[in-house]
C-alpha cells in the first residue's frame, strides 16, 4: 500500500517499521524493568571472556559447536545479500516480497519438522543435522550449476527465468534447513555448553562471524557471485565434517559414561 497506493517510495514500509519500534521501545522502557540477577555472581568483561576461552580450548565438543554454528550463520547471512542479484542478473522483474514470503513459509516449515525431530527420542540431532548441513551444501551450489548447465541469457529486464525458478526452489530448501537449524543448535548447545557461560561463549564466536560478514559485505562487488556462493557451499560442507566429529566424539562419551555403570551393577550381580 505504502508503495503501489501511496506512491512513497520502495524504502517507506522501512520508515514505517522505524515508527512502530521506536513506539515498542517507548512502551518498554516504561513497562519492563531491567533483572540484573545476583550482584555476587557479576564479572567484568575480561574475566567472562577469558573463562569462555578456557571453555574452548578445554573441551573440544564447544570448540566444534561454536564452529559450526559460525560457519552456518555467516554462509547464511551472506546469502541474505545474494539472492536477489542471482535471481536477476540481467536486471529482471522479481517479486522481491513474494519470494521473501516463500522463503519465511520454508523457514518456518523446517522449524516445524524439527520440532517433530526433537520429540522423538530415538532420532538424534547431531546425526541428523549433518545431512541437514550436507543438504544446504549442496542448495547454495545451485547458482553455480546453473550458469553451466542452462545457457545464461543476455537480454535486459523481462520476468525471471527458467534458471532463476529453479534456484528459487533451492533457496526454499535452504530456507528449510535454516528452520531445521536455530531449534536444533539451541538443543545442542544446551546439551555441550554451561548455563553459566554460554552467552559469553557464543558471543566468543561471534566476532570472528561478524568480522567475516563485514568483509564479504565490504567486497561484495568484488568477487563473482559464483565464488561468493561457492564459497557459502564450501562453508556449509566443512560444518558438516565437523558435525560429523561432534556427533562422533559425543557417541564415546555416552559409551564412556554407560560402560562404568554397566560394570558396577554386573558385580553387584555377581556378589548377589
Amino acid at each position: 500500500m505504502l508503495v503501489d497506493s501511496l506512491n512513497l517510495g520502495p524504502v517507506s514500509p522501512f520508515d514505517a517499521a522505524s515508527i512502530i519500534l521506536a513506539i515498542g521501545m517507548a512502551i518498554i522502557i516504561s513497562s519492563w524493568f531491567e533483572n540484573y540477577g545476583d550482584p555476587s555472581d557479576n564479572k567484568d568483561l575480561l574475566t567472562q571472556f577469558r573463562g569462555a576461552a578456557v571453555a574452548i580450548a578445554s573441551d573440544e565438543k564447544i570448540a566444534l559447536l561454536g564452529a559450526i554454528q559460525s560457519l552456518f550463520e555467516g554462509s547464511m547471512y551472506t546469502f541474505v545479500f545474494l539472492w536477489t542479484p542471482a535471481l536477476s542478473p540481467n536486471d529482471e522483474e522479481i517479486h522481491h516480497g513474494f519470494i521473501f514470503a516463500i522463503f519465511m513459509l520454508a523457514s518456518m516449515l523446517g522449524s516445524s519438522i524439527a520440532a517433530r525431530l526433537l520429540a522423538h527420542n530415538t532420532v538424534k540431532v547431531e546425526s541428523y543435522m549433518q545431512i541437514v548441513f550436507v543438504v544446504s551444501s549442496a542448495t547454495l551450489l545451485l547458482p553455480i550449476l546453473t550458469n553451466f548447465l542452462i545457457t545464461p541469457s543476455k537480454a535486459k529486464g523481462g520476468g525471471i527465468t527458467f534458471a532463476g525458478c529453479l534456484q528459487v526452489l533451492g533457496f526454499c530448501v535452504f530456507e528449510a534447513c535454516v528452520g531445521i537449524f536455530w531449534p536444533s543448535i539451541m538443543k545442542m548447545r544446551s546439551r555441550y555448553i554451561p548455563e553459566e557461560a554460554r552467552s559469553t561463549i557464543m558471543n566468543f564466536f561471534r566476532i570472528p562471524l561478524n568480522i567475516f560478514v563485514c568483509v564479504v559485505l565490504y567486497n561484495v562487488n568484488a568477487f563473482p557471485i559464483s565464488v561468493m556462493f561457492g564459497m557459502c557451499s564450501i562453508f556449509l560442507f566443512v560444518a558438516s565434517i565437523l558435525q560429523r566429529r561432534l556427533s562422533t566424539i559425543g557417541c564415546i562419551k555416552s559409551v564412556l559414561s554407560i560402560t562404568p555403570q554397566f560394570k558396577c551393577r554386573r558385580q553387584e550381580t555377581l556378589t548377589l
